[in-house]
């Protein structure tokens, strides 16, 4: 796995959508905390590292929708990218009654490297691609557990969000419903968080966006992640198309 901090999937496609997986992998570079965050695999496998199944998922979508997409190339645990970078959680200690070692005592130099070395290089491609194209329609896609440590389980395939901008996110939720999904309306999380990507990146410009969430057992395999892909890109391309944005 290469350090550099991010993946630009066809940045010269013709389609409108951007798509960005901003928790698409697990990956410790070999200079935080020597590689290895002090978790065993199998804690590195689950949903506290990673957003699993959406980076495969957000490959298919960019290329069913002959659309770009941007996905990280480092563990959300490492340091955040979906939040701002003043905000205390862009940088885990404890997730899901799991604490993360290599975080405890990180100070604030470590979390400053890690801002500088892959957080804010991210979002630069991020916002060169964006600005490259013109005027995208931000796709972000996430994936949940279906359920937390202790929780009850979740009944959502899939979850959509927002904040004060439902102009694709609300006709994508009825069209999702049509299709006899259970559908999340800011579900399993209430809609974004001052800061993160999609206001960084859409709401601050007034790009029209869309935020997903599925989940995680139902694209944890290839088949899964290609299925979703196929069924969501046709959808968010008729909601795009009639929202006349």
């Amino acid at each position: 796995m290469t350090d550099q901090p991010f993946e630009i999937i066809g940045a010269d496609r013709p389609g409108r959508w951007l798509i960005a997986c901003d928790h698409a992998s697990n990956h410790i570079p070999d200079w935080v905390h020597g590689g290895d965050l002090g978790l065993p695999a199998s804690d590195m496998g689950r949903h506290i590292a990673y957003d699993i199944g959406a980076a495969g998922v957000t490959r298919h979508l960019a290329d069913l929708m002959e659309s770009p997409a941007i996905l990280s190339r480092f563990s959300r645990l490492v340091c955040d990218p979906n939040r701002g970078e003043d905000d205390p959680t862009i940088m885990m200690r404890l997730y899901d009654g799991t604490i993360i070692p290599g975080n405890k005592y990180a100070d604030d130099a470590e979390r400053e490297e890690r801002l500088r070395r892959l957080y804010r290089p991210y979002h630069a491609a991020y916002a060169d691609l964006a600005d490259q194209m013109g005027d995208p329609a931000i796709c972000a896609v996430h994936s949940f557990t279906p359920r937390l440590q202790g929780r009850h389980p979740r009944p959502w395939e899939i979850g959509i969000l927002y904040a004060h901008d439902d102009r694709l996110a609300r006709p994508f939720i009825e069209a999702c419903r049509a299709q006899g999904w259970c559908t999340g309306e800011n579900q399993p999380y209430a809609g974004h968080l001052p800061g993160d990507a999609v206001d960084r990146h859409a709401l601050q410009h007034g790009r029209p966006n869309v935020l997903i969430e599925l989940r995680q057992d139902l694209i944890e395999d290839a088949a899964g992640q290609r299925l979703w892909a196929e069924r969501l890109a046709p959808i968010l391309n008729d909601v795009l198309a009639n929202s006349g944005l």
